[in-house]
Order: C-alpha cells, then sequence, then structure tokens
C-alpha cells in the first residue's frame, strides 16, 4: 500500500534545528501550565457565577461563557492582542497569549463543572442541609466530591485540548512548538521531518494528562 510512496528524508538536516525544536517544546509546556491553572480557576468562579443569586453576575458570567465558546479561538487571540493588550500597554505576548488560552478553555471548564454539579441528585443537598451544614460545607464534601468523579473525563479532554489550541498562538509570533517546526520547515523545505516530531511532541505532553486520569478514575471507582 505504501510502496509507491516516494519521499526522501532527511533527518540529518533537521538535527541542525534540534534546539529549536526544543526550545519551542518548552515554551509550549510552560504556556499550558499556566493556561491550565488559571483556566482552572476561571472555571470554578463562572460556574459558581452562573449559580449566584446575583443577575449581574449570573447574567455577565452567561454572556462570557456564550462569547468565548461561540466564536472561534484564533479570532479571540486577533482581537484580544491587538485591540485590547495593545491599547492597554501589554506588550509581552507569552502572558497575553496565556490569559487568552486560558479565557478561551476556562469557559468550557466552566461549563464542566457546572454541569457535573447540576447532575448531583437534589437529595445529597437536602441531606446535607438536614445535617446542618452550610452551603459552603455542602459542596466541599458532599457536592463536589461527587461531581469530581464525573467531570473528571471532560475535563482531561479539555486539558489535553488546551496543550493543542496553543499552537494557534502562532498566529501572534509566539515562538512555541508550531511556530517553531514551520520555521524549520521555510529554512529546510523537509516538511515531514519538520511537522512529525511536532506531532510526536504533543502525543508525549497529551498522553500523561490521559493516562493519569484514567488511572485515577479507575482508582476512584474501587
Amino acid at each position: 500500500m505504501f510502496t509507491s510512496i516516494s519521499y526522501d528524508f532527511h533527518w540529518d538536516t533537521i538535527y541542525e534545528y534540534k534546539q529549536k525544536f526544543i526550545d519551542g517544546f518548552l515554551v509550549t509546556i510552560y504556556i499550558s501550565f499556566f493556561a491550565l491553572i488559571l483556566s482552572l480557576i476561571l472555571g470554578v468562579l463562572f460556574a459558581y457565577g452562573q449559580n449566584s443569586k446575583f443577575i449581574l453576575l449570573r447574567f455577565f458570567s452567561r454572556f462570557y461563557i456564550e462569547i468565548i465558546r461561540g466564536t472561534p479561538l484564533l479570532v479571540q487571540i486577533l482581537i484580544f492582542f491587538y485591540v485590547f493588550a495593545n491599547n492597554l500597554g501589554f506588550d509581552n505576548r507569552y502572558i497575553v497569549g496565556t490569559v487568552i488560552l486560558s479565557m478561551f478553555a476556562g469557559a468550557y471548564v466552566s461549563e464542566i463543572i457546572r454541569a457535573g454539579i447540576k447532575s448531583i441528585e437534589k437529595g445529597q443537598y437536602e441531606s446535607a442541609k438536614s445535617l446542618g451544614f452550610s452551603p459552603f460545607q455542602s459542596y466541599l464534601y458532599i457536592i463536589f466530591p461527587q461531581a469530581y468523579k464525573r467531570i473528571l473525563p471532560p475535563l482531561t479532554g479539555q486539558f489535553a485540548s488546551i496543550i493543542k489550541d496553543s499552537s494557534l498562538l502562532s498566529i501572534i509570533s509566539i515562538s512555541e512548538f508550531t511556530m517553531n517546526a514551520q520555521e524549520v520547515n521555510a529554512y529546510t523545505y523537509s516538511t515531514l521531518e519538520s511537522y512529525i516530531p511536532l506531532a510526536l511532541g504533543y502525543l508525549a505532553l497529551t498522553y500523561p494528562i490521559s493516562y493519569y486520569a484514567k488511572r485515577l478514575e479507575d482508582k476512584m471507582k474501587n
């Protein structure tokens, strides 16, 4: 089937740019790590905001989520960086890129958390109230431990998506993994040799998340 493919690999040419791949790989790790943490914080805050008794907070949370989920990440990156960040004087594209990625992922994390909490039966809330728990204690000791098991699989998928979505930050000239691979391809005209390491690098970052999340999920079932 593949015997008719005629492509001469030149890995020696790509090897000369190994440091560029390493640098881009590390930048992707840093951006993804901080975006993951910040998106989780934003997700929790906006999940709470959607269930808040304050109408304005509920409206703002819903508005934020619908706008973010309803528009492409690529457009958000361009608008937030070239319109908002530049006008506000934020010229560090790495910090801005991390914040944009966090805001995008945070909207999805918020919906995952909200859906997980909503899936808990009303009897659990009533039981917590009958035991004299405050609303905060109810969520901390009864609701969230149960919701955690339900939100872990989709949350894992979202965290893996953060890593892959970071490749779009190359549009604002952030020297992450994808942009560096594109530059190596432009220098060497070795397309497959440039993008195969890119694919393997992203797989090396996303697979451990899925693997350990699956182990944690199996452990919680026991």
